[in-house]
């Protein structure tokens, strides 16, 4: 049995990853941080099933006590201040936790268990204002936010502790991936939990920024596998993975009000308080190399993606409203 230990396990990609490395039959070890407020609604269902570990991106100490504690084969590093506009208003807890987090990770890794395979969630936002379209791996980065500059940082130190010490260390620069347990402050979710709210009558509008951008969108569980699928092979290294086609914020809007028969422009509302300072206008990922080494293909669809978040996101508020005693529908 192969032990992988997850930071970030909390999270969408987190719970995904621990979902589909038990049923590959690995002890998983994830990682939290203590908080105040417990948050393992992602990862309830798993709880007979993966351990629990207290460490902090921000304490070397906790990093190295639970490589020693439970000597992973594998480690994922998920684990980051992930929500982009956040990270204008906290750019040095954001270089803290998503750029030098990685090199805590690393270090530990080397000084522990050098010998442990490591995975560097990058992302598509490194990219950033690069007219080259579509990205791949020799595509230059010109990040946009705080968020995608600290992404750059943790992308090339884990390319210099591959090259420096040997370690097994790769990078998945994903572009948007997204899913029912995507939280609510991301525009996909805050599309679904809206359009759901409108159709069940719980609300009567949606605000919503810049729906001019386009994205790469997929879906999580299918991003997850190619993170596995990179730590299998015989030599380490880094790749995009994306679905290789392009929609608009708009397009999602326009797609989950059409799945329920709505017409958006009855609904959505533009606040520019939503606009953040800098946007990235256009991306899209070429995942060729990934397609003919790891042999990974995306299997849901664009409008599959947001039919299924818009379906659950109806099940679930569906469900709540009919406990007794629901006066009303909190927003999270």
């Amino acid at each position: 049995m192969k032990t992988a230990l997850i930071t970030g396990v909390t999270g969408q990609d987190g719970s995904y990853l621990a979902d589909f490395l038990v049923g590959k039959g690995y002890r998983v070890i994830g990682m939290l941080r203590r908080l105040s407020l417990e948050n393992y609604g992602r990862i309830e269902h798993l709880a007979d099933r993966m351990e629990l570990a207290q460490g902090d991106l921000l304490d070397p100490t906790s990093l190295e006590t639970i490589l020693r504690e439970y000597m992973p084969d594998e480690v994922y590093n998920l684990a980051a201040m992930s929500f982009v506009p956040t990270s204008w208003n906290q750019p040095v807890l954001t270089g803290e936790f998503t750029g030098l987090g990685v090199t805590r990770v690393l270090e530990a890794i080397r000084i522990v268990k050098p010998d442990a395979r490591f995975y560097q969630a990058s992302s598509s936002e490194m990219f950033g204002s690069i007219p080259e379209t579509p990205q791949n791996e020799s595509t230059r980065f010109s990040p946009r936010s705080p968020y995608g500059v600290a992404k750059v940082y943790g992308h090339y130190i884990t390319v210099n502790y591959r090259e420096s010490y040997g370690i097994f260390a790769c990078s998945g620069i994903l572009f948007n991936h997204e899913s029912p347990r995507r939280g609510l402050e991301f525009f996909p979710r805050k599309v679904t939990d809206g359009v759901a709210r409108i159709k069940l009558g719980l609300s009567n509008e949606l605000r919503l920024g810049n729906l001019d951008a386009r994205r790469d969108w997929g879906y999580a569980g299918d991003y997850v596998r190619a993170m596995w699928l990179m730590l299998q092979q015989p030599e380490p290294g880094d790749f995009v993975i994306a679905t290789g086609e392009s929609h608009s914020g708009r397009e999602f809007v326009d797609t989950a009000f059409r799945h329920v028969g709505l017409d958006p422009a009855e609904y959505v509302r533009f606040d520019p308080q939503l606009l953040r300072p800098a946007d990235v206008d256009h991306l899209v990922g070429d995942a060729s190399r990934a397609k003919a080494t790891l042999g990974w293909e995306p299997e849901a669809g664009f409008e599959e993606l947001v039919r299924l978040m818009v379906d659950a996101d109806v099940e679930r508020l569906t469900r709540v409203a009919a406990q007794p005693g629901t006066a009303s529908i909190p927003a999270v």
